[in-house]
């Protein structure tokens, strides 16, 4: 076959992994190789491929290219484009074309001047689902369109720290990632947008989103659109919902089905039951067709790009305008720039009114977790300065604390939180997710607190460990303190122990060499928004307590105010040669005793009863859990191991931490547990 098209693809982030997967499908169409800013990424990319990589786009042009596809960061397609129609190719930019309706001016001018084809990847005008419902209005099945409604729940991939990604530097970003393919769908159905109007919120989905809530209502040439982008709705959903005056269709393009309702003479009431059993019937056909052809991979991951790819090809050799030209570009960058930028100003006005201040006593990190915001109380309380290092702006400001806004993984945004502090408490972790998550901000985060604190020269790192990092397993029947052995398969325990082990690992480097430091190990902490009740003590089912074991397991309580205590404690007293104390209650109240306990403070008289789990059972069914998971090679969450590490049976003692800061428990668990009593009878009572 006679090869009409050499490509080159500039950029080797995760679409070119599409954009590449979408040409190799295309007659006519060779790829020439990769280039990317990051040599090592353009030659992974290149490697999956099968191609080489290069440096830049001269060189894929000297190579034989005669197109490029740009996917690169969305600030750099303008200036790439141009260059490479200079360089004599034609141009498929992924969206959006820009960030200024300016620079994509420049564009349309430079096609014009280099006589080059330049188009953007408005992908899913060529999805199936949308493809068809675009059909099914152009019929006039739905009659005439009135208006459209769009909803599209996301979340983005786990940041596993290092340079900060786009989404969670720039305010603006997730609007202009979805939004774009937003306008476009609404003009399809629509026409020419006229005006827009945008809101926007943050509710916390990804709190390191400046705004996680999105909407916008816009005002097209033949009706009126609206669409809501959430990073907070759960399941994600994508769904349109197209109104005319014969009916409204319903288009779910992740379950990838149709759902109809349509006016008929029949009587409303009929009309209803008659809607409600056709719309039902579009995904029971469609659902398992869609699932026939993605398994006989007839529809496949990006199936709208790889087609819009070919289009783009098809009509290239033909010589025929491009399906998404500049000019309907632009008009989608100008309207998705306008409300994107109005956010992004309205986030640095927030974010200037901020209280701040270039020196403190204490910056805290996971400021705004229970402990952390423990912390700080306490801190500010004994009269410190204090700097909170915080994910997102927090509703309310508290009085005398100042912040820092960023993520524990990004090196620059510790960096700020850290300069000009004397002492730096470290409570900032990962507390749920996968590994990449807890990467990020547990190991990572360390890594960039200790380099922070060696590059500004604090005094002292009060690091906040686990006890999660001790050999449970091979504790069993023995008494646990700071003596005791770490986890020799942290990766048999999960993500959180494994994260927990390599900061507290990396602290201990450090200290040997010279860092001022000191490691706490707080035991199983409750209070304040920490529940009493968690998985180590009892679960709900069947309106009882599920016990793990025969309830006799001794826990490692300690109140919240306790470990805030000994971090007090431990800035007193200046200990800084990489100590590591452990604080643990000296109760030792079993899983019984604790239930009981509450179930007294409750005047439930054990009402909800308790049923138990033999410890025998549970190993069988770790056992058998590990043999499925295992073929797919990943770890069980409840693995023998996993299990007889949480149902070990030991004795804890804080030892290390009374003989060096004199500390014992203020509060205490007696105590502590009716506090958490009294705050829930209250609440109770207010309710």
């Amino acid at each position: 076959m006679t090869v009409s098209w050499r490509v080159g693809v500039v950029g080797a982030g995760n679409i070119s992994e599409f954009h590449l997967a979408a040409l190799a499908a295309v007659p006519g169409v060779e790829v020439v190789g990769v280039a990317d800013l990051a040599r090592d990424r353009a030659e992974a990319r290149a490697a999956q491929a099968g191609v080489p990589a290069f440096n830049n786009m001269a060189e894929m042009v000297a190579a034989g290219a005669n197109v490029m596809h740009i996917c690169t960061p969305p600030s750099s397609h303008a200036a790439l484009a141009i260059e490479a129609m200079r360089l004599g190719c034609h141009v498929l930019v992924e969206k959006p074309l820009a960030e200024d309706e300016g620079d994509c001016a420049k564009v349309a001018a430079a096609a014009a001047q280099y006589g080059r084809v330049a188009t953007v990847n408005h992908s899913l005008l060529f999805d199936p689902q949308l493809a068809r419902a675009l059909a099914r209005v152009r019929a006039g099945e739905f009659g005439e369109i009135v208006s459209v409604d769009i909803l599209r729940g996301s979340e983005y991939p786990p940041y596993e720290g290092g340079p900060l990604p786009p989404h969670y530097r720039d305010a603006g970003y997730p609007f202009r990632d979805l939004g774009v393919h937003c306008f476009y769908l609404l003009e399809a159905f629509l026409g020419p947008i006229k005006k827009c109007e945008g809101e926007w919120l943050s509710l916390g989905g990804d709190p390191n989103l400046a705004y996680d809530e999105w909407r916008a209502m816009v005002q097209c040439e033949r009706g009126l659109g609206q669409f809501q982008l959430s990073w907070n709705t759960k399941p994600l959903q994508s769904q349109l919902i197209i109104h005319g005056t014969k009916g409204i269709l319903r288009v779910d393009l992740f379950a990838m089905f149709h759902g109809a309702r349509r006016s008929t003479p029949l009587p409303k009431a009929a009309e209803r039951i008659v809607n409600a059993f056709a719309e039902s019937m579009g995904p029971m056909i469609d659902v398992p067709q869609g699932v026939w052809n993605y398994a006989r991979k007839v529809v496949r991951p990006y199936q709208g790009l790889r087609e819009f790819v070919a289009d783009f090809y098809a009509r290239l050799s033909a010589g025929q305008p491009p399906a998404v030209t500049v000019a309907d570009a632009t008009r989608v960058v100008a309207h998705c720039e306008a409300i994107a930028r109005a956010a992004e100003a309205d986030y640095a006005k927030t974010l200037a009114a901020v209280p701040r201040a270039a020196k403190v006593d204490v910056a805290v990190t996971g400021a705004s977790g229970a402990l952390g915001s423990a912390i700080v109380q306490r801190l500010l309380g004994d009269g410190h300065s204090v700097r909170a290092f915080v994910r997102r702006l927090p509703r309310k400001v508290v009085p005398g604390l100042v912040y820092e806004i960023g993520n524990l993984g990004d090196p620059v945004a510790v960096d700020r939180a850290i300069a000009g502090a004397d002492v730096v408490v470290h409570c900032g972790a990962a507390m749920k997710g996968g590994w990449p998550e807890h990467l990020g901000g547990t190991v990572v985060g360390t890594q960039n607190v200790i380099a922070a604190c060696k590059q500004h020269g604090v005094r002292q790192l009060v690091h906040i460990s686990s006890m999660s990092v001790v050999d449970w397993a091979g504790s069993e029947n023995r008494t646990v303190d700071e003596t005791a052995a770490l986890e020799p398969n942290p990766g048999k325990r999960g993500a959180y122990t494994r994260a927990k082990l390599e900061a507290e690992q990396a602290v201990s480097a450090a200290a040997l060499g010279g860092l001022p430091c000191v490691i706490l190990r707080p035991g199983q902490i409750f209070g304040q928004r920490i529940p009493l009740v968690n998985g180590a003590v009892a679960r709900r089912a069947f309106g009882k307590w599920l016990v793990l074991g025969d309830g006799t397991l001794e826990l490692p309580l300690i109140y919240i105010d306790d470990v805030v205590e000994a971090v007090a404690l431990a800035m007193a007293k200046g200990l800084c040669a990489g100590e590591i104390l452990q604080l643990v209650d000296p109760a030792g109240l079993t899983q019984a005793e604790v239930l009981a306990a509450v179930d007294g403070q409750s005047g439930g008289g054990n009402r909800k009863g308790v049923l138990h789990v033999p410890r025998g059972l549970l190993f069988a069914i770790g056992r058998f859990s590990e043999w499925p998971l295992g073929m797919i090679g990943r770890e069980s969450p409840v693995s023998k191991y996993r299990l007889k590490s949480a149902l070990s049976r030991m004795h804890y003692e804080s030892r290390r931490a009374q003989q060096l800061l004199g500390w014992q428990p203020v509060v205490g668990v007696a105590e502590g547990m009716r506090r958490v009593a009294a705050v829930q009878q209250a609440g109770v009572n207010h309710g």
